[in-house]
């Protein structure tokens, strides 16, 4: 192990202090770091290594002619991907400036096929044991046997991407802590569930709404009040939307009422006429909708001694006298003579 001072000296750390939460039975750091999808496999894993790792080797094994010729040609049956639906069409090959998670994400579904001749076997293996768990962990429903698969993918992995090694790309080792956390994948997905839904790039892509387009919406001087300014007016905008869209349907969800027909004058009838009989009068529609209750309602008190008896209060009637006496004296009543 390492001295306290050591530790000081070299990471700033101090040693012998136990934080309060040490002994709180949720509270334990190591248990509450979820598996994150975008830093660890896609941006990591995948294209911080592998990709990078295939193209160190290429121009490390093969002249700087032979090498380039080789990369082209990557990015050549890379461009030349079948338009499909699901995959992105990468019209420059793997050469662009700036690599975001949705360009990752594209570039695994053809990388495969296009590394395949120009690396070795063993190679493309790894890449392919890769791609299988990244997109078996990516499920949002995942089971038992899932778990196992998992297993089996991260093994064959280590085993292959031993070619790394081998050829010189990475002598000193896979000391990397994006890949050493696919060996914690199983039981971080028994502890938290499916990685899918806690994924950093739901919050990546939060962070694109908020920040980056009002950014570019800005005068870049001083743009921290426009983009404030731009995101009320946004919510804003959105809230009416909303509102809009909820009268709308509103509107639609009322019933049809179709037009009365034309109402003539009432006619007056006298009932002192001789022979009249009270028969029913021909009116207009109502439009009122009455309901009677389904059962009769029981007869209630109607006087005071009879509340009395029916909430058995039997000073309910001096308590009232006494109530109405105060009530006016305070109001300055007849009683103040």
């Amino acid at each position: 192990g390492f001295g306290l001072r050591e530790v000081w000296d070299d990471w700033g750390i101090v040693g012998d202090i136990i934080p309060f939460t040490a002994y709180f039975p949720r509270a334990d750091i190591h248990e509450l770091i979820s598996p994150d999808l975008l830093h660890q496999l896609i941006k990591g894993t995948f294209k911080d290594h592998l990709v990078d790792w295939i193209v160190q080797y290429i121009n490390d094994t093969y002249p700087k002619s032979e090498a380039k010729c080789i990369l082209a040609d990557i990015d050549r049956r890379i461009a030349v991907t079948p338009t499909f639906p699901g995959l992105r069409h990468f019209y420059e090959g793997r050469g662009f400036k700036q690599w975001t998670g949705d360009d990752s994400k594209g570039l695994m579904k053809v990388l495969l096929p296009a590394i395949s001749g120009h690396v070795p076997e063993q190679m493309v293996h790894a890449v392919r044991d890769f791609l299988e768990f990244a997109y078996l962990v990516r499920r949002s429903v995942i089971t038992e046997d899932d778990l196992r698969q998992l297993d089996v993918l991260v093994a064959q992995f280590h085993q292959n991407r031993e070619i790394f090694r081998d050829v010189g790309v990475r002598p000193e080792g896979f000391s990397l802590p994006r890949q050493h956390s696919m060996v914690h994948y199983r039981h971080l997905i028994q502890e938290f569930g499916a990685p899918n839904g806690l994924c950093s790039s739901i919050t990546e892509s939060k962070h694109i709404k908020a920040v980056k387009r009002p950014y570019r919406r800005s005068s870049r001087n001083k743009p921290l009040g426009q983009m404030l300014i731009t995101n009320q007016r946004i919510n804003k905008i959105l809230a009416m939307r909303t509102k809009l869209q909820f009268f709308r349907k509103r509107a639609t969800n009322l019933p049809q009422i179709e037009a009365l027909p034309s109402v003539t004058p009432p006619v007056v009838l006298d009932i002192n006429v001789e022979g009249f009989e009270g028969d029913a009068v021909d009116e207009p529609a109502s439009m009122g909708d009455i309901k009677l209750a389904k059962r009769a309602v029981p007869r209630r008190a109607r006087c005071i001694y009879e509340v009395a008896n029916e909430i058995q209060q039997p000073q309910l009637l001096n308590r009232v006298r006494q109530y109405i006496y105060n009530y006016c004296r305070m109001s300055g009543g007849p009683d103040d003579d």
